[in-house]
């Protein structure tokens, strides 16, 4: 029996510069950098996982550093945004951090009675702090005082070529409609953390993936059996759809639905926190056992990358 998913496990995006990505990150929007990894599917590819102190699921920003990438631009089918939680009190904090480190920011703005500041990283990845509740504890030691620190994934915002389509796409996968706002339709899943789709009804020109552009959002099943179930299921219904992967920290599959956005359901276990100290995540690259002996050739391959700095603690 398939299971609601309860919300989404991360959100992955492309980028074109490591270090920019984790300097931005890490040290404007205070996450901690998990794991560096590789691209699992092109080894020299980096593979960069951001969220709170372990990077649990609904917490999780992922990035695929391409220096040679051309511009993504804004469309349908996309993924158009990423959404991250901040403490209602915290809207002035995080427009004052946002200018200091020269960030266009839009808003504050009202939506769904949560109040909305939307910008873009350094490679024009669409982003938003909403304000909200969330059961996620900020990491401790990070840059950003704990009171004003973002507590995981709020939402994401879909563009796709057919609502209709992708909508009972997310009723299957377990997401409700609950409100709607002009041309902005929302969708929850029932679960306690990053439970928010928003299905933009509009017309729009047709996007180009690239730098800025966000890959794919993974929801949550809660064990591995149950993704050949899903596969089943899709299969069945002609979407496009992978087999089962094993991606060391989870299993996952990943489905195009014929809306044009890409799904991928991941299992919560075994983590990030697999095979490291928590002390040292995120300070050197990750392996899986299959990799491990191409590391020579793999770092040779890779750009550099400083994490040794600490940011400073924003008063």
């Amino acid at each position: 029996m398939l299971s609601d998913t309860p919300g989404i496990h991360h959100i992955t995006g492309i980028v074109r510069d490591a270090q920019q990505n984790v300097d931005f990150y890490t040290g404007v929007l205070g996450l901690r950098l998990v794991k560096q990894t590789v691209n699992f599917n092109e080894k020299f590819t980096r593979h960069l996982f951001y969220g709170d102190e372990t990077g649990s699921p609904g917490t999780s920003l992922t990035f695929f550093p391409y220096p040679a990438e051309d511009d993504g631009r804004i469309g349908k089918p996309q993924i158009t945004t990423a959404a991250l939680v901040i403490p209602p009190n915290s809207v002035s904090y995080w427009r004052d951090q946002l200018a200091a480190h020269d960030i266009a920011v839009e808003g504050p703005s009202e939506r769904f009675g949560e109040t909305v500041l939307r910008f873009s990283d350094p490679d024009g990845t669409q982003l938003e702090l909403v304000t909200g509740e969330s059961p996620v504890e900020p990491w401790a030691d990070g840059p950003i005082p704990p009171q004003h620190a973002i507590r995981g994934i709020h939402s994401v915002t879909l563009l796709s070529t057919n609502v209709y389509v992708t909508a009972s796409v997310l009723d299957t996968l377990g997401f409700e409609l609950i409100d709607q706002e002009g041309d902005r339709v929302r969708y929850r899943a029932p679960g306690d953390r990053a439970t928010i789709v928003d299905l933009l009804d509009r017309d729009s020109d047709f996007g180009r993936e690239g730098a800025g552009s966000i890959h794919h959002v993974a929801v949550r099943v809660p064990e591995k059996e149950q993704l050949y179930e899903w596969h089943d299921l899709f299969r069945e219904r002609g979407y496009d759809v992978s087999r089962v992967k094993d991606r060391h920290f989870f299993y996952s599959l990943y489905v195009r639905e014929p809306g044009g956005i890409l799904f991928e359901l991941a299992t919560e276990q075994p983590g990030l926190t697999v095979d490291s100290d928590r002390d040292t995540f995120g300070q050197s690259l990750f392996l899986p056992p299959w990799l491990e002996e191409d590391r020579e050739m793999i770092e040779g391959q890779l750009q550099p990358l400083d994490v040794s700095s600490t940011p400073e603690l924003d008063e």
